[in-house]
């Protein structure tokens, strides 16, 4: 399939076109991350070239990625905690004439019925490229493994070395990433927080939550804590960190 990269905001895209793209996308209690509408607004409008669609010889975006340009000292220790405060170095950093060195790819989709076809892997390629046309020497994503959801109560230390017997990643998300020359450097154990109501909680997740205490809800990567006297839901998403170069 001959694809090519596109800026997202190259032009209008049909409304059908991008909800068939989006349709199978994060669960709805991702948007529960407090914290991030109060940057991404100015992500989207100071990293448009880093947001980039794949389409296809029809013109139809088949898939599509997006990532922010950070500092970064290349130590793990130099790590920002996750997926948020990447958004947050990135904007802050900008707004202090902080040259960034360092691409953090912060998500990925492929059009549900093109999926298994390797296009996941082609987007994250066309983003690397990306970077290297910004000047950003250095590839870094807080990945979200596909099969964590499975196994919630592992703690992510322990899910980012389980292996197949091949020798590669047990995760699929890890192991595309892995073909590609991507390596783990450390967990991400709370890389975004996701607060509401228990009320919320329950209309994101489908349950109901009786009494206060940890809940496996689906799609979870980790429990969700809820607290019925405070009328709180706390969830913690981790990632795993890896480099690309």
């Amino acid at each position: 399939m001959l694809l090519t990269p596109m800026r997202s905001d190259a032009r209008e895209w049909p409304r059908e076109q991008l909800s068939e793209l989006f349709s199978e996308g994060f669960p709805a209690f991702i948007t529960a991350d407090r914290l991030v509408p109060e940057y991404l607004g100015r992500v989207r409008e100071w990293f448009a070239d880093l947001d980039l669609f794949l389409v296809d010889e029809d013109g139809v975006p088949v898939a599509g990625g997006w990532g922010v340009p950070i500092r970064w000292d290349g130590t793990v220790e130099g790590l920002p905690p996750g997926y948020t405060q990447a958004l947050v170095r990135a904007v802050e950093g900008r707004e202090q004439g902080i040259a960034p060195d360092t691409l953090v790819i912060c998500g990925a989709v492929v059009a549900p019925a093109l999926q298994g076809r390797g296009l996941a892997g082609r987007t994250l390629t066309a983003l690397r490229e990306a970077a290297r046309d910004a000047g950003l020497e250095r590839v870094l994503a807080p990945v979200r493994p596909t099969t964590k959801a499975r196994y919630p109560l592992t703690p992510i230390e322990s899910f980012l070395t389980w292996r197949r017997e091949d020798g590669s990643a047990l995760d699929p998300w890890i192991r595309t990433h892995e073909r590609l020359g991507a390596s783990i450097l450390a967990p991400a154990p709370a890389s975004q927080t996701m607060t509401g109501t228990v009320a919320e909680w329950e209309g994101w997740t489908g349950l109901v939550f009786p009494e206060s205490g940890d809940y496996v809800i689906p799609d979870g990567l980790s429990p969700l804590r809820i607290d019925r006297d405070a009328d709180e839901g706390v969830y913690q998403e981790p990632n795993i960190w890896m480099r690309h170069r």
